[in-house]
């Protein structure tokens, strides 16, 4: 049956984009049938991270009754599925948001999940992907402003009868084992699924058009990345050794002249 998930946050650049770019490529290499939707049609950027743009047919034409949301699927890092939206005013001005609940009924039978980014903050447009998900997994960054805006995306999801599935605190600075999971989990009062840390290798990732689980598979945030993925999944999450070069003839050869050397 398929699972429907929405990614929020109370305030714009939480990090939810990079987060739905990530975790959607990761799910469908475990090996769940998987797809990503823009549902932000107003400052859509999930295209732009994952080198979608400029594309004949968006989630904009697909919600202003243009066109099908088949036609405008297209394929991702690791075998994801991604309904990007477009980037012009006139495509968001046509766009009907009432029109998502039609395109959810449309794909769930061809997918095992579904993950819909939402737009930040409250208003009548982010509503819609609250209610009709599944789970609403919030994107929090460990500062004052982005926890306060969290907790009335909380209400709000609560209010119009969504489901908090969880919370992902996103760009943490320092090691994990310096975060109080406990503590957030209290605050929120929902799980915290899971600690990405502050990672340079995210933009650099994002500045050539590809997610960080694909460019940078072993960075901190790549395995963050994977642990929750695999939590999602309920498979066992394990660590993956980057390989050691065999060492070959001539590599043995100085290494006895430098011994001898010295």
């Amino acid at each position: 049956m398929v699972k429907v998930y929405t990614i929020a946050s109370g305030k714009g650049g939480t990090g939810k984009t990079t987060v739905t770019a990530n975790l959607g490529p990761m799910l469908a290499r475990y090996g769940k049938r998987t797809c990503i939707l823009d549902a932000d049609v107003g400052m859509a950027n999930l295209g732009l991270i994952l080198g979608l743009e400029d594309l004949p047919v968006t989630l904009h034409e697909v919600l202003a009754g243009k066109a099908r949301v088949r036609d405008a699927i297209y394929d991702g890092p690791f075998g994801v599925k991604v309904v990007p939206c477009g980037l012009s005013l006139q495509g968001f001005q046509q766009s009907n948001p009432d029109r998502l609940k039609d395109v959810m009924t449309d794909l769930v039978s061809e997918f095992d999940i579904l993950i819909l980014d939402a737009p930040a903050g409250i208003s009548r447009d982010g509503v819609i992907p609250l209610t009709i998900a599944d789970g609403v997994i919030l994107v929090i960054n460990p500062e004052i402003s982005s926890i306060v805006d969290a907790l009335k995306t909380k209400i709000l999801t609560e209010t119009v009868g969504g489901h908090i599935e969880g919370a992902i605190i996103n760009r943490v600075a320092g090691s994990g084992d310096e975060f109080n999971r406990a503590q957030m989990e209290k605050l929120l009062g929902v799980r915290v699924l899971g600690v990405i840390p502050e990672d340079a290798n995210v933009r650099r990732a994002s500045a050539g058009r590809s997610p960080i689980v694909a460019k940078y598979p072993s960075s901190d945030a790549s395995r963050a990345f994977k642990r929750i993925s695999a939590d999602i999944v309920g498979i066992e999450y394990i660590e993956e050794q980057t390989p050691v070069p065999r060492e070959g003839f001539v590599d043995r050869l100085a290494r006895v002249l430098f011994r001898a050397k010295a």
